[in-house]
């Protein structure tokens, strides 16, 4: 499918489990509508990288082993968005996270900051990935990667030629932590626990729209592009 740069795609909001595949549709949706992604991990890292006051005051809550808050969070999302790239639309990757963050993003989006910068108001379109959780679970503990090149493999749906080798350079694979069975399960509990609101604020102004992520990549791509032509339409 051919790239499309020229019309306004608003507000794109995954949700998806961890493993759903939410960061490959993203980068996807980010190349063929060249709409930035917006990553709140990446904005902290940013900020306090830049030594912002945001990052400033985000990296004192972290240095005493707390959460960064709902207030700071959002509001270096609101400083993201009013970026000139975002004009045309945005992917958000890890926000909302809960209801009081998808509420928030509504008010913002209908509020007065956006009057000068945004031919019309939009909602967010938002994809969630369903994916069966021993899928999730086949998905995650089987990655494997290559501590050298840094390629990644899965020993159930792209094994490497040769068992736990890297086809490109013979490195010995890793399994990440995080990709460990006893880190993975509570991860997904917490997923439902905290994003199933989120789905359900979304569900109840009828702007939830729930893909198949069981299929292969490329068809998960196909219908998150049909959603959001859909949307247009």
């Amino acid at each position: 499918m051919a790239q499309e740069t020229s019309r306004d795609v608003g507000p794109i909001v995954l949700l998806g489990p961890p493993g759903a595949g939410k960061g490959t549709q993203a980068k996807r949706i980010m190349e063929h509508y060249s709409v930035p992604q917006i990553s709140t991990g990446d904005l902290l890292r940013y900020n306090v990288a830049q030594g912002t006051e945001l990052g400033q005051a985000a990296k004192a809550v972290m240095a005493r082993g707390e959460l960064v808050s709902d207030d700071l969070v959002c509001t270096m999302v609101r400083e993201r968005l009013k970026q000139p790239d975002c004009k045309r639309g945005y992917i958000l990757d890890g926000f909302p996270r809960t209801a009081a963050q998808a509420g928030w993003l509504d008010a913002l989006l209908d509020s007065k900051l956006f009057d000068n910068s945004r031919p019309t108001r939009a909602w967010p379109i938002v994809i969630r990935l369903d994916v069966d959780y021993n899928q999730l679970l086949l998905r995650i503990t089987g990655r494997r990667s290559c501590p050298t090149c840094g390629r990644i493999y899965n020993v159930h749906f792209q094994p490497p030629r040769t068992d736990e080798a890297c086809d490109s350079d013979g490195s010995k694979l890793v399994t990440r932590n995080d990709d460990r069975l006893e880190v993975i399960q509570p991860r997904l509990a917490a997923y439902q626990e905290q994003t199933r609101p989120v789905a359900d604020y979304y569900q109840r102004t009828g702007r939830l729209v729930s893909v198949n992520g069981d299929l292969p990549v490329d068809d998960v791509t196909d219908q998150i592009y049909r959603v959001i032509e859909d949307h247009h339409a």
